[in-house]
C-alpha cells in the first residue's frame, strides 16, 4: 500500500545540472575544467550536464556525492524528479484516461 501524493508541483523540478551550475560551482569556486578534473570525467560530459542536455547517471551520482560530501541518492533523486515530470508531461492525456482501481 502506498501513500498518495496529492500535492503535485506546478513547475518542472530543478535539473541537477542547474543546481551544479548555479549553486555548487560558485560556492566551491569551480570551473567546468576543475570540476571535470576533480571527478575524473571529460569536460564535455560536465558541459552537457550543466547545459541540462545530459542527466545524472548512477556513476556520476557516486562521483558527485563523494566530491561534495552529500549522497548519491541526493543527485539521483533530483534527476528522478525531473525525469518523472518530463514523462508525466509527455503522456498527460494518456494518464488522465486511466481509471484507478479500488481494492476489494
Amino acid at each position: 500500500m502506498s501513500i498518495p501524493n496529492t500535492t503535485r508541483i506546478k513547475r518542472r523540478p530543478t535539473h541537477p545540472g542547474e543546481m551544479l551550475r548555479e549553486d555548487f560551482l560558485p560556492e566551491y569556486e569551480l570551473t567546468v575544467s576543475t570540476l571535470a578534473e576533480a571527478l575524473g570525467v571529460s569536460r564535455q560530459s560536465i558541459n552537457e550536464l550543466l547545459r541540462e542536455r545530459r542527466g545524472i547517471s548512477p556513476e556520476m551520482a557516486l562521483r558527485l556525492g563523494r566530491l561534495f560530501g552529500n549522497t548519491p541518492e541526493f543527485w539521483l533523486n533530483a534527476q528522478r524528479a525531473v525525469d518523472l515530470w518530463d514523462a508525466a508531461e509527455g503522456i498527460k492525456k494518456d494518464i488522465a484516461r486511466i481509471k484507478p482501481l479500488n481494492a476489494a
